[in-house]
């Protein structure tokens, strides 16, 4: 089972900065991060449509030029990084969830991607479109459907769609719809993940992975158990 820092660690630090990916990596075998474009195209790491929650800024983030985006604090005196910057930081360090945010950025995205050429990354999205689209600008990515909701024959429209991975949020996860996903050669890796009794009911339904605000915490659970984890 593996761990991934959810937006870095965003529970201990300013979620999708540096300095919160710099934390994750310590513990995390990936971080995991939202990306959108600036209106040159660029594309920036942010969660949110609006700067207004995370950062000193307001209105929408891709209505921003890079430079102007980059004068931001994003909290602690950090700035807003660029998927660049992220793939530069994790390159050979750590492994890397990209989210993809708005469907028509994935040829920007990919083409950062492919210029770093990392090899333990996943491209996941919400939205199928940016899953195939991912898939045709990366041939051989791995990839995965993140869900909010239940749905009618989730793994079987996860293989349909050519996915290596579901991402059901926590609340969905059962014996029945991991069984279902194994059965299909699909990793399950949930979200998100932050209590003692989420870290026991993960180890105990045998899920591949899950993301942690907090993803030293979820470290120290798993090694205090002698319950293996990747790292």
């Amino acid at each position: 089972m593996f761990i991934i820092g959810h937006r870095g660690a965003r529970a201990v630090e300013p979620e999708n900065t540096l300095r919160a990916m710099k934390t994750g990596m310590t513990c995390a075998d990936y971080i995991e991060v939202d990306v959108r474009l600036s209106c040159e195209g660029i594309p920036v790491i942010m969660h949110d449509p609006m700067l207004d929650r995370t950062t000193n800024g307001t209105g929408p983030v891709n209505a921003h030029t890079l430079e102007e985006l980059k004068s931001l604090d994003a909290g602690r005196g950090e700035s807003i990084p660029t998927l660049e910057e992220v793939c530069r930081l994790v390159s050979g360090r750590c492994g890397l969830f990209v989210e993809i945010k708005e469907p028509g950025s994935e040829e920007a995205i990919s083409r950062v991607i492919r210029e770093f050429g990392l090899k333990d990354l996943f491209v996941v999205s919400f939205h199928q479109e940016s899953i195939i689209a991912a898939l045709a600008h990366l041939p051989g990515v791995r990839t995965g459907i993140i869900v909010s909701k239940e749905t009618a024959s989730l793994s079987g429209a996860a293989q349909e769609l050519g996915t290596d991975a579901v991402l059901p949020k926590f609340a969905l996860l059962n014996d029945a719809l991991i069984a279902d996903c194994h059965a299909r050669d699909l990793l399950v890796v949930s979200w998100t993940l932050n209590t003692l009794e989420e870290f026991r009911v993960a180890a105990h339904l045998g899920i591949d992975g899950f993301a942690s605000d907090d993803p030293c915490k979820a470290r120290r659970y798993f090694k205090d158990r002698n319950i293996f984890t990747r790292i």
